[in-house]
């Protein structure tokens, strides 16, 4: 059997339209998604670092589990319109795809079984019996700055692929690039410009992946 090829999508603002702690933040009122979508947006920029605004987000919003469910379903609503064949397609080829992201499990993983993706690496958030906010897993890799690099080494020590590959638009997605063999910038919803400059390839389609892999 050969080894897998690995690709591993970012999920917010790459595989769907929508930022997810920005749509948490939304239903608890503008000054709170005022405050939250400044913070995503400095960290995605590599203004702040992710551990600086990660728990002060939650804090603020304290989302609950049928908050998480709603945005799963948001997700799924605004998913990027190429990301269902283009996965596909991919699979077909050999390439096994897994999100890797700064977001919510509970949240993404709707979407991922709309795109047939088993593997999701994402933050567990931790609820009550009644379904109240009361954490999150603080400790994983994506809750902090360098997170990405590290899941995706973990990845390739377990599946020990020929060939890895990341996706997404931020520069948390970008950290990655010193250890996967191309690092793939996506612009369709936000063009980051330091994203841009330091991708390998620069796409704003997803199924611009199958020409250029």
């Amino acid at each position: 059997m050969n080894p897998p090829k690995l690709i591993c999508f970012d999920c917010d603002s790459t595989l769907s339209a929508i930022e997810g702690v920005d749509e948490l933040a939304r239903v608890r009122g503008l000054e709170i998604f005022s405050r939250v979508e400044a913070m995503t947006n400095d960290a995605m920029n590599g203004l702040l670092r992710v551990e600086e605004v990660f728990g002060r987000r939650l804090d603020i919003i304290r989302p609950s589990k049928d908050d998480a469910l709603a945005v799963g379903r948001h997700y799924v609503q605004a998913i990027e319109p190429t990301a269902r064949t283009t996965i596909a397609a991919l699979v077909a080829r050999g390439w096994t795809p897994v999100i890797v992201s700064g977001g919510f499990r509970p949240a993404i993983r709707p979407l991922a079984d709309v795109l047939g993706v088993k593997r999701v690496e994402a933050v567990e958030l931790h609820f009550d019996k009644n379904g109240a906010y009361c954490g999150y897993d603080g400790v994983f890799p994506t809750t902090r700055s360098g997170g990405k690099p590290e899941v995706i080494a973990r990845l390739k020590q377990e599946l020990r692929p020929e060939r890895t590959v990341m996706v997404g638009d931020g520069v948390s997605d970008l950290e990655a690039k010193p250890v996967v063999d191309c690092f793939v910038g996506f612009g369709r919803y936000t063009v980051r410009e330091k994203v841009q400059a330091g991708a390998d390839i620069f796409i704003h389609s997803l199924d611009e992946l199958l020409a250029r892999l």
